[in-house]
């Protein structure tokens, strides 16, 4: 017998239950036209993810249950289709001084109308961006259904990286796992969830589907690639990265010696590094401000390298006519600057302004003058300079009801090179997890590459070759105040996402001073980061949800 199991992997939004349960039921019936008798969706499929404490109020949770009721009726004319739906279930008690939950995540499998069976996800995450037993209790049981002869065992996104769920599924009779899923992307993690699915499906003898979410929620994004191994641990299909689609994969419950043979589409498992990352701030930028409803994007373009990358990225994700870039000189500012900033601009075909900040930049060194007399020229100026164009950038964005993009890096996020209120100043933070050394190297990927068909080469080859300057001062060049990025991008990628101590890096070969200066910098501005817009995550640990350090703090090692 040969059963047809669908993966829907879709792009769902937070809190919209009435649009989550639509796109399920819409979903769920094209599935059954083209043959399919199981549709899979995603972890917490009714209500998103990751509702935060949303989940904490009474009235999301009965909108979720409502949400589930509007499936099943909706759905239920269609004899013999089984839809495996992520939502959350029940509530627990709450008062100023006292948490108890009793509140679960949840797959319920919906058949003519009822809920036919239940399983609650049983390993809670609980590191990096996750917090899920703020909101939910562990379940203990296994659940398996039938359908078509072929018993089906169902586990929920962290219950897959451990050994005891798929194998409670096993002794329950389950013939094969249906994995429900919301994993966060970072560069490289596809074939990570690949390589621990293997492993899984090896320990318990038991092929699986891996139903996957896609889209960007706030700072974190689900790149899809949902995939199905058979039981000899190979990867038989999979779904194209970053883009909604729904798989189906065939089951085959004749094969010999009782294995099911597991067939489906295999679409790449990803390219470069470069061409994810990309996707991902691409999927990112389009889908805050597509969920958001923000109807344009500002940025601020210097003629530098960061403001230029972000520019091309977010061309790519919402298109030329819905972009604003404004070139703010100062009297620092380069010739060159000016030159490649209107040369880029002519490239993607975006709005473009220029207001010189040399009279506003002068009026406050006036208005300040008696207060700073005596005193020598320093950072103070360098920051007035950036605050002017963040006051500009946000009265056009009050004005129009575009978003402004910021345009900083994670190196600079570490360190602190940056002004608060100044080039800190937007709404969404598009390169906020990707260090210096990558903003080259992805530059260098997009003038090779054209994935949105917006034309290659966007960015002028000087702006990637010229050194960095932040032009706020006569002949300023990054390097004056900070390591080489080569050295800096590595200390921050050590001590920052994997914790490790001084006394390592400097036993590797690190100069003791560059890490000695690296880490006092992270250290010193938690303040200003606290303070900056979120921003698109790409790595397994951004200055974002998975970094909470307190800003009060004399630990240094």
């Amino acid at each position: 017998m040969t059963l047809l199991i669908c993966n829907a992997q879709l792009n769902f939004v937070v809190g919209d239950m009435a649009g989550n349960a639509r796109k399920i039921i819409d979903s769920a019936r094209k599935a059954y036209d083209q043959g399919a008798r199981v549709l899979v969706t995603p972890e917490l499929a009714i209500c998103g993810y990751a509702a935060e404490d949303l989940l904490l109020r009474p009235a999301f949770i009965d909108a979720c249950d409502d949400a589930l009721k509007t499936v099943a009726r909706e759905l239920a004319g269609l004899k013999g289709l089984h839809v495996v739906v992520g939502h959350p279930e029940g509530g627990g008690i709450q008062s100023r001084s006292v948490s108890v939950t009793k509140r679960f995540n949840r797959a319920s499998v919906l058949s003519e109308g009822r809920v036919i069976a239940s399983y609650a996800k049983q390993e809670l995450p609980n590191y990096q961006v996750f917090d899920e037993r703020r909101y939910f209790t562990p379940g203990h049981e296994a659940c398996v259904f039938e359908v078509a002869g072929i018993k089906l065992g169902l586990l929920i996104c962290e219950d897959a990286w451990f050994e005891m769920p798929a194998q409670k599924a096993r002794e329950a009779g389950a013939q094969m796992l249906l994995v429900l899923n919301a994993s966060p992307f970072h560069v490289g993690k596809g074939l990570e969830r690949e390589v621990q699915m293997t492993q899984r499906v090896k320990e318990s003898g038991l092929p699986l589907i891996y139903a996957h979410l896609v889209g960007g929620q706030d700072e974190v994004i689900f790149e899809g690639r949902s995939f199905a191994l058979n039981a000899k641990a190979e990867v038989v299909a999979r779904a194209p990265a970053f883009q909604e689609c729904m798989p189906t994969i065939t089951v085959d419950s004749t094969a010999v010696e009782g294995q099911l043979n597991i067939t489906g589409t295999l679409a790449s498992g990803g390219g470069s590094w470069q061409e994810d990352l990309w996707h991902a701030l691409v999927l990112g930028i389009r889908d805050y401000l597509g969920k958001n409803g923000f109807p344009g994007a500002l940025l601020g373009l210097s003629g530098g390298i960061d403001s230029a990358l972000v520019l091309a990225l977010a061309v790519d994700a919402l298109g030329a006519d819905k972009i604003h870039a404004v070139m703010m000189p100062s009297p620092y500012t380069a010739d060159i600057s000016w030159l490649d900033a209107r040369e880029m601009v002519q490239r993607l075909g975006v709005r473009y302004d220029e207001i010189s900040i040399a009279p506003l930049f002068e009026g406050f060194k006036q208005a300040l003058a008696g207060q700073f007399e005596g005193l020598p020229e320093d950072t103070t100026e360098e920051n007035i300079q950036a605050r002017v164009r963040g006051t500009l950038l946000m009265a056009m964005s009050n004005k129009t009801g575009a978003i402004v993009l910021t345009t900083g890096n994670k190196s600079e996020m570490a360190t602190g090179y940056c002004t608060l209120y100044g080039d800190m100043a937007g709404g969404f933070a598009v390169i906020k997890d990707v260090v210096k050394t990558q903003v080259f190297k992805l530059a260098e990927w997009r003038n090779q590459n054209d994935p949105y068909g917006t034309g290659r080469n966007p960015i002028p080859e000087r702006i990637i070759t010229r050194p960095p300057s932040a032009e706020l001062r006569a002949d300023q060049k990054d390097q004056d105040s900070l390591p080489p990025y080569e050295v800096l991008d590595a200390i921050v990628q050590r001590y920052m996402e994997n914790d490790e101590g001084i006394q390592a890096l400097v036993a590797d070969g690190f100069d003791r001073s560059d890490v000695e200066k690296v880490t006092r910098l992270i250290k010193l501005n938690e303040y200003k980061r606290r303070q900056s817009p979120v921003g698109i995550r790409v790595t397994h640990r951004s200055f974002g949800k998975d970094w909470r350090y307190p800003i009060t703090n004399r630990f240094r090692a």
